[in-house]
């Protein structure tokens, strides 16, 4: 295992790809013992034999077709009509937006992009901070992972054997709960900085009406792929083929913005998406079975209860670690590496394993705000064409309410486990 750990951060130090780090630090250690190089594809095939990981590239997809097909604006529109007669209209419709963009395509760096491109100029007319626009819609847009659908959470149920539906059902509620604190800081900032802010437009419930009937094919789409999944209609795999074909008939057929000629180009995209996701997913598989092989979670769990058996001082130590690990690694390949070890720990700790997956997926996505990683803060800062310092000195704000929100959701299970248990009876 020593081998592995040196091999791994040597290579990350040396800014290799995460998929050869985990692949190359895993194959030198079996070298090393003389186990045969056969086990290395053997199991990298076993990483990726599973129906639900076929989910990945239809979300992907139909993530890209939602994108291409108009129903970014039209969430925007409809968050306008909704929020925009509050101070401080724009910050509130760029989370109202990114709240909305998160149940539907569950990719934080594509939500924050799409709200980013489409807020910003009218930002900058209105004179606002765009430092902490940007560090806002960065912030908004980390909720993809939390609120249903979620790539990530459908990786860390296949990793821990834990059901989608219910990992789905877990996030809602913290994400809410985020997104609420995020209007609460943004009408907070608008409130003292100046007149600026005080710019909005008239509440109309005619106008309200119109964007809730134009989003509303959108809004079905959480509805049809969380329902179908709680319900029993289908599996997460072919909930996701049917988001593709409903974002295929809303763009093409409701909205009208997406063209056949589109369709190559996205598949292809999606098609480059999908393999570095489960190149890393296999190379992980390798890892993890060294891992296991070796009893890493058996050591690791006698280390922590010996500094401690209370559960809260372990879920203290695992938020810290985290909140640091997502910093500087891909929340998926953390996920990947972390959960064969986690999950038994957590269990000797009487912690239930769906409160420790939202757990484990709250805190990574809030590593999606914390530079050097910080993949949203980089998107919105590049799209704002500001310095990725002067965003990240004003992500203070709104990850101080993500932070509360965590410890509320570490602290209080029920927060997590509360709606999945409602709908299982």
């Amino acid at each position: 295992m020593t081998i592995v750990a040196v091999a791994f951060f040597a290579l990350i130090l040396l800014g290799a790809p995460i998929v050869f780090a985990l692949g190359v630090s895993a194959a030198s250690a079996l070298m090393a013992e003389g186990i045969p190089m056969s086990i290395v594809s053997q199991r990298m095939f076993a990483g990726l034999n599973s129906f639900t990981i076929m989910a990945i590239p239809f979300f992907v997809f139909a993530g890209l077709l939602m994108e291409r097909g108009g129903i970014a604006r039209r969430i925007i529109d409809f968050a306008t009509a909704l929020v925009g007669w509050i101070r401080g209209s724009l910050l509130l419709v760029s989370v109202v937006s990114g709240t909305g963009l998160a149940a539907i395509s569950g990719s934080g760096s594509a939500d924050t992009a799409a709200t980013a491109s489409l807020m910003l100029p009218e930002m900058r007319r209105r004179r606002y901070g765009i430092d902490f626009a940007a560090a806002l819609m960065a912030a908004a847009g980390s909720l993809g992972p939390v609120i249903p659908p979620s790539i990530m959470m459908v990786v860390l149920a296949t990793v821990g054997n834990l059901s989608v539906g219910d990992m789905f059902l877990g996030g809602i509620v913290p994400g809410l709960l985020m997104a609420f604190g995020l209007l609460v800081v943004g009408y907070g900032y608008a409130r003292y900085h100046g007149g600026a802010y005080a710019e909005v437009s008239p509440f109309s419930l005619k106008r309200l009406g119109v964007a809730a009937v134009q989003a509303g094919p959108a809004f079905l789409m959480p509805l049809i792929i969380v329902g179908g999944i709680v319900g029993g209609i289908f599996t997460p795999t072919e909930a996701a083929a049917v988001a593709v074909a409903a974002g295929l008939l809303i763009g093409m057929f409701i909205y009208r913005e997406l063209k056949w000629r589109d369709i190559p180009d996205l598949i292809l995209r999606a098609a480059g998406i999908s393999a570095s996701v489960m190149m890393i997913i296999a190379t992980a598989s390798v890892f993890s079975w060294i891992v296991a092989r070796e009893n890493v979670p058996g050591h690791l769990m006698a280390l922590l209860q010996s500094v401690s058996d209370n559960p809260w001082v372990f879920l203290m130590m695992l938020n810290g670690a985290l909140l640091v690990i997502g910093m500087f690694m891909e929340s998926i390949s953390a996920i990947l590496i972390l959960m064969p070890v986690l999950l038994p720990v957590a269990q000797s700790y009487g912690i239930d394993p769906l409160h420790l997956g939202v757990v484990v997926v709250m805190n990574l996505s809030i590593g999606m705000i914390t530079p050097p990683y910080g993949i949203t803060l980089f998107v919105a800062s590049s799209i704002a064409q500001r310095p990725i310092t002067k965003v990240a000195a004003k992500v203070i704000y709104p990850l101080s309410i993500m932070l509360t929100v965590l410890l509320v959701a570490t602290y209080v299970p029920a927060v997590v486990t509360a709606l999945p248990e409602l709908l299982s009876n």
